[in-house]
């Protein structure tokens, strides 16, 4: 398996993507006065997007106007999603069939989204980076990025950066 894995995503301060109810307002709502915090640059890195149900549910419905992806590869992971649910994404079932369909494809750099999802490519030791922007709110409850390890995850710190509206961007390595 060859890809390296890029996890680019927004937490607040006590490391929630989203509320219990899955409303991510806080973040939008302040990530408005930050601006896009270098998400088009690292768009234009990435072969292919994969993402967990929930997340695709929730792109979808911003609607087509503001599909984000272009013509990239993009894979959903999901057991219960319809595999023709859209002509533009291909449904995978496990994660086995997924890491060797990217293989095949030669995918050379994977931008994995979505907290459920990213917690699966941190456990089968797949992520290689992390690209975390933090907000500057403590929402109190909601849905963790990461969840819980067999094992320590060691990362190198390779940048901590004001990137406007209050929020700080750290860039991490997975030391492997």
């Amino acid at each position: 398996m060859t890809f390296t894995a890029t996890v680019f995503i927004g937490t607040s301060l006590d490391g929630f993507i989203a509320r219990p109810n899955d409303d991510i307002e806080w973040l939008t709502s302040r990530g408005e006065q930050a601006g896009e915090m270098g998400f088009s640059a690292f768009l234009d890195s990435v072969d292919a997007v994969i993402m967990g149900r929930h997340t695709y549910e929730k792109v979808v419905g911003f609607g087509t106007e503001s599909w984000p992806y272009g013509d990239r590869h993009i894979g959903v992971l999901s057991t219960t999603l319809p595999e023709d649910v859209d002509p533009c994404v291909t449904v995978y079932r496990d994660m086995d069939s997924l890491l060797a369909d990217l293989d095949e494809r030669g995918t050379e750099h994977v931008y994995p989204d979505g907290g459920r999802l990213i917690q699966s490519f941190i456990r089968a030791g797949r992520v290689d980076r992390f690209i975390i922007s933090v907000a500057p709110v403590l929402i109190g409850a909601g849905h963790r990025l990461f969840g819980e390890l067999l094992q320590d995850v060691p990362l190198r710190l390779d940048s901590v950066a004001d990137v406007g509206g209050g929020f700080a961007q750290l860039r991490y390595t997975v030391e492997k």
